[in-house]
C-alpha cells in the first residue's frame, strides 16, 4: 500500500485526508482562491436610494406615459424595403418565355427544404424557355419557407426573385402550397404566353449574352493639369 504523503514538495503524492495538516492545507488553499477572486471584496453600494422593486416598477410606469406607435394595418399597407424578401416570383424574358430553367438548384439551396421542382424538356412544338430544359412543376411550401434568400442566390439565370408582398396569412395550410401558376410573373405588354419559338434570337445563347457595341479605340487622355508621359520634360 503506498503511504500518503501530507506535504507539498516536488515528490509529494495526494495529501492524506486522515492528516491533521489536510484541514489547514485545504484552509490555506480556500483563502488564497478567495484572494485571487476578490470575495473579499466589498460589496457594491446601490446608488439609488429606492428599493429595488420600486425601480422596477418605476421603468413600467415611464413607459405608459410615452406616445405609442400604432399602425393602421390593414387599412393604411406597411411600406416596406426596396430588398425586402417577400413571396417569390418567377421572372419571365422579354418575349414572354419563362426564364426558369428546370435545373434545381434553388431546391438544393434551401434550407428548410421547402422549394419542389420537375423539370421538363422543350421541344420545337413547346418551348416554354430558351434552353433544353424548363419546370415543368413548381413549387413553395410557404409553411417551410424561412426568406432566407438563399434559393435566389443560387439561381443562374435570375429567374427567381423576391417581392415585397408579405401578406401570406392563411386559415388553410394546403393554400400556402403555392404552385408554378401563382408565382410566374404577369405578362406585360409584348410578351406572349409561352409555349411559342425564340423571338429575341435563333438561340440560347441570345438570351443570356450580349455583345458589346462597337467603339472607337480609346484616346489616350491624361489627367486635369498633368501633362501625358511623352510631354513630360
Amino acid at each position: 500500500m503506498s503511504e500518503h504523503n501530507g506535504g507539498l514538495g516536488p515528490g509529494a503524492g495526494s495529501p492524506d485526508p486522515h492528516s491533521p495538516s489536510h484541514d489547514m492545507v485545504r484552509q490555506e488553499y480556500g483563502e488564497v482562491a478567495r484572494r485571487s477572486r476578490g470575495d473579499g471584496a466589498a460589496p457594491d453600494v446601490r446608488s439609488s436610494l429606492l428599493p429595488a422593486p420600486a425601480q422596477g416598477f418605476g421603468v413600467t410606469f415611464a413607459q405608459m406615459f410615452r406616445k405609442v406607435t400604432t399602425e393602421q394595418y390593414p387599412f393604411e399597407p406597411k411600406v416596406t424595403k426596396p430588398r425586402y424578401h417577400g413571396r417569390h416570383v418567377l421572372n419571365r424574358h422579354p418575349d414572354g418565355l419563362e426564364k426558369c430553367v428546370g435545373c434545381e438548384l434553388c431546391a438544393w439551396a434551401c434550407p428548410a427544404d421547402a422549394i419542389y421542382v420537375e423539370g421538363g424538356d422543350n421541344t420545337e412544338d413547346a418551348r416554354y424557355s430558351p434552353g433544353e430544359r424548363y419546370g415543368a412543376v413548381y413549387q413553395i411550401n410557404y409553411l417551410r419557407c424561412i426568406f432566407c434568400g438563399l434559393c435566389i442566390e443560387a439561381c443562374p439565370t435570375r429567374s427567381l426573385t423576391m417581392s415585397n408582398d408579405f401578406e401570406l396569412a392563411d386559415d388553410n395550410r394546403a393554400d400556402l402550397i403555392f404552385t408554378k401558376e401563382q408565382l410566374m410573373a404577369p405578362l406585360l405588354p409584348g410578351m406572349e404566353a409561352p409555349p411559342h419559338p425564340m423571338r429575341l434570337g435563333d438561340d440560347e445563347r441570345d438570351y443570356y449574352v450580349r455583345e458589346p457595341e462597337s467603339r472607337s479605340a480609346a484616346e489616350p487622355v491624361g489627367s486635369a493639369g498633368r501633362p501625358e508621359l511623352g510631354e513630360r520634360a
